[in-house]
């Protein structure tokens, strides 16, 4: 799995968010193209902006620590249309252009804070996670979707 903590990977990844338009469809899935940018960005909300998603009470967080987990931050691929924690369903209608940026200044700002600082930082949902874990979350995810755009 390629380590978005390192710049060259950050630099290829927003090579391929910048390659997306407002008229990219994706070749699975029902998502819009800024509705996907938007879902994106809920997982760094989750770490940057936690006052928009309420914590998982103690049987949830169990739940998602024993059952969803390992698919989240393990090495293999998502499948397509898998199923959406409801948290990160976009139903509100969302500006392309913003949501791009959004992605691109996150995307950045994990990179230049670096693994160090991610490595057995509390995530949202599953604990302490390594900073191996939180790079596969962060880039499994940019990855499934972008290669869902055909980017």
């Amino acid at each position: 799995m390629k380590n978005i903590f390192e710049k060259t990977v950050v630099e290829q990844t927003i090579k391929r968010i910048e390659k997306l338009s407002p008229e990219t469809q994706p070749l699975w899935g029902k998502m819009s193209v800024e509705k996907m940018l938007a879902h994106c960005n809920v997982t760094y909300e989750m770490i940057y902006e936690q006052e928009k998603h309420p914590k998982p009470n103690a049987f949830m967080k169990f739940i998602l620590k024993t059952f969803v987990k390992s698919q989240v931050i393990g090495e293999k691929p998502y499948s397509r249309n898998g199923q959406t924690a409801p948290q990160f369903i976009i139903k509100d209608e969302r500006v392309f252009e913003a949501e791009k940026k959004r992605l691109i200044d996150y995307i950045t700002k994990t990179q230049e804070l670096g693994q160090e600082y991610f490595n057995n930082k509390e995530s949202h949902s599953f604990g302490k996670l390594s900073k191996t874990e939180w790079n596969n979350m962060f880039y499994k995810h940019l990855d499934h979707h972008l290669s869902q755009f055909n980017v």
